[in-house]
């Protein structure tokens, strides 16, 4: 057994423990939390400067795209960093695995223990079976010609295959890459039972503009990527509004992003019965676009928020402490509280692990991270985050 005392402890389901102590045996799994004037099972107790909180769980992230850490030109907009992808993706599979080998030591000192990651190849598979992380592999399709549907969608179910038995499910990219036959392919594939869905939503004002008049830089990577868009017709709806209906009530969704979504969206997404988590990853909106998007709309409207990091295209780190420090800095009214809810139990829920993961109670075994450097309990430049258990 090994017992910790923190300035506080964040079981997250309850009230913050001043003083408390967490107690863990040899596999990680949570005995106690109790107090200060409790006596912790087990032997003598590590005095720890700082608050202990259950390990982070980055809901959105791209692994197989680490190879492009600082190969994309940040604050270019999302049309431009769209082409450069595709333009710097496919090199050597092996300095592909390296890296995507780095980015998932990365994340688990890091104290991430689970991972909702976005893969189009098997090139991650390996590693995600070795990982001492948990994985759910969104395996992602593209495909805006109706007349490929049904190809894209076949290519995406062999590969998902692939990945079993690992968790996995079929998803689509984003709005303006799927067309209205692909989306309905996948959402026919959930109908005999739930499937997760993680799709990027609304990262720039022009797809939206898109969306409803068929205007702005889509044009212009339409033409680039010789995809002929004669068929698409725009509905006078932003983009979310728009794809909205081509989801169900069996998949759980998970939007991220959210860059341009407003209060008008947020309250079309209410008139339906749709399962809605939210996922932030401001450090990628400001890579990518340079603004971030308006987290105050969303609290408070009975939705989930999680966190993610997008890849490493778009982020300097993978560290989910980091995209807390980036919300707070410009939003100090979030609190660290607020923010290790949304970086924990929130992404559990998402994932369907919260039985295990994202609170400290007792027979869980969620890892434990120390968060050191906070002002009072306000996220700094020089809060750190380290792995515990």
């Amino acid at each position: 057994m090994k017992s910790f005392r923190a300035d506080y402890v964040f079981p997250v389901y309850a009230d913050p423990i001043k003083n408390g102590i967490i107690t863990v045996d040899d596999t990680g799994k949570i005995a106690s939390v109790t107090d200060q004037h409790s006596h912790p099972p087990g032997g003598p107790v590590e005095q720890l400067s700082g608050v202990i909180c259950p390990g982070f769980i980055n809901a959105h992230c791209h692994v197989e795209l680490s190879h492009l850490k600082e190969k994309i030109k940040p604050r270019t907009g999302l049309v431009n960093f769209i082409m450069d992808v595709q333009k710097f993706r496919n090199i050597d599979k092996g300095e592909i695995t390296d890296a995507a080998l780095k980015a998932d030591d990365e994340m688990y000192e890091n104290g991430i223990v689970a991972v909702g990651d976005i893969s189009n190849t098997n090139n991650t598979i390996g590693i995600k079976k070795a990982s001492k992380l948990y994985y759910h592999t969104f395996v992602e399709t593209f495909g805006f010609l109706p007349s490929r549907a049904e190809d894209t969608f076949n290519n995406a179910l062999e590969l998902l295959k692939e990945f079993k038995p690992m968790s996995c499910s079929i998803t689509p990219h984003a709005p303006y890459s799927v067309s209205k036959e692909l989306f309905k392919l996948i959402r026919d594939h959930s109908a005999s039972g739930q499937n997760l869905i993680s799709m990027h939503n609304q990262e720039c004002e022009d797809e939206n503009k898109f969306y409803r008049y068929k205007l702005g830089s889509f044009l212009d990577m339409y033409d680039a990527f010789g995809i002929d868009i004669q068929h698409f017709k725009p509905l006078a709806r932003n983009s979310v509004q728009s794809v909205l209906p081509l989801l169900t009530n069996k998949q759980e969704i998970l939007m991220v992003h959210n860059t341009c979504t407003n209060l008008k969206d947020i309250y079309f997404i209410k008139r339906f019965d749709r399962k809605i988590t939210w996922c932030f990853c401001p450090n990628a909106n400001l890579y990518i676009e340079n603004r971030l998007p308006k987290i105050e709309l969303f609290i408070g409207q009975g939705y989930n928020i999680t966190l993610g990091t997008d890849s490493l295209a778009s982020n300097n780190q993978l560290c989910i402490l980091s995209e807390m420090r980036a919300i707070q800095h410009n939003m100090p009214e979030i609190s660290t509280a607020r923010l290790i809810e949304w970086a924990t139990l929130n992404g559990a829920r998402f994932l369907g692990i919260d039985d295990e993961k994202g609170t400290l109670k007792p027979g869980k075994t969620p890892g434990l991270n120390l968060i050191t450097g906070l002002d009072g309990l306000m996220i700094t430049p020089e809060t750190r985050v380290r792995r515990l258990v």
